[in-house]
This record gives structure tokens, sequence and C-alpha cells, in this order.
């Protein structure tokens, strides 16, 4: 995967950025995105695909675009964990047992709320909805949240 900066809009204090990313493979078949990173959150303006990607497939460039900007703002693997404003492009979340707990409590406290609780648990962790289902399926896993109903 190819990543390129493209521009960036500096407001007050902050910022906002955008990548170019470009995915060839040796079978001909491409991928050119445009994702934006402004205020702590990761979007996918663009993709353009040849040939066409499935859901699925959409899923996984979502996850390697949000790996790659990171890495790009200077908050990924290898780094200090500071970009050059020493601001993440997610907020900093807790792994293991302590990030279990947090994601159950947002979860729980949408619920109560009312508000739909993977999106509550998107919105704190700044993932993806993938990764916040995997995330709320190991707090379940860890008992701190109920089992889901089947559908009928």
């Amino acid at each position: 995967m190819a990543v390129r900066p493209a521009w960036e809009v500096r407001e007050n204090e902050g910022a906002t950025r955008w990548f170019e990313f470009r995915l060839a493979f040796a079978d001909g078949a491409r991928v050119d995105a445009l994702a934006v990173v402004g205020g702590g959150v990761v979007g996918v303006e663009e993709v353009r695909a040849q040939p066409a990607l499935s859901l699925d497939d959409m899923a996984v460039l979502a996850d390697w675009i949000e790996e790659s900007v990171a890495e790009a703002c200077g908050t990924g693997p290898g780094t200090d964990g500071r970009g050059s404003e020493g601001r993440r492009a997610r907020p900093a979340w807790p792994r293991g047992a302590e990030g279990r707990l947090l994601v159950a409590r947002e979860y729980r406290a949408a619920q109560r709320e009312g508000a739909d609780p993977v999106l509550a648990v998107m919105g704190a962790t700044g993932h993806s909805r993938r990764t916040s289902l995997r995330l709320i399926g190991q707090a379940r896993d860890a008992g701190l949240l109920s089992p889901r109903r089947a559908r009928r």
C-alpha cells in the first residue's frame, strides 16, 4: 500500500489532513482511496476500485487505511505514539481487561439512555464498527455483558 499526504488545512490550533492511498495487485486490480484525519477521527471520503469491492473487502480496506493513517501521522507502530502536534488520530484506549471493562461501561450506559450501544463504543474508542463489535464480543466473552439474544 502506498500512502501519500495530499494536503493539510490548519484552523486555530487544529489541523485536518488528507491522505491518498493506492493498492496495486499483481493481477492488475487496484484500489485508490482518499482519507481525512481531523478532530481525532479518520474518515474515508472516496474509494475507487477496479474491480469493485464487496462490503467485506471495504471493511478490510477501512482497517488498512486506519492503520496506515496512524503510521503516517506518527501514531502507529514504531513511533512514540505522538504526531507532529503531539496528538493521536484516535483517543488512547487501554487494552486487555481494563479496555473490556470500559467497553462494557460505554455499552451499558448507551443502552440505559436508549442510544445505539455499538455507536457509543465506536465514539468512545475511535475504532471502526468492525473493531468495536470485536471489542464488544470480547467484553461478552469476559462475562462483562450479557450474552447476545438470538434474533427471531
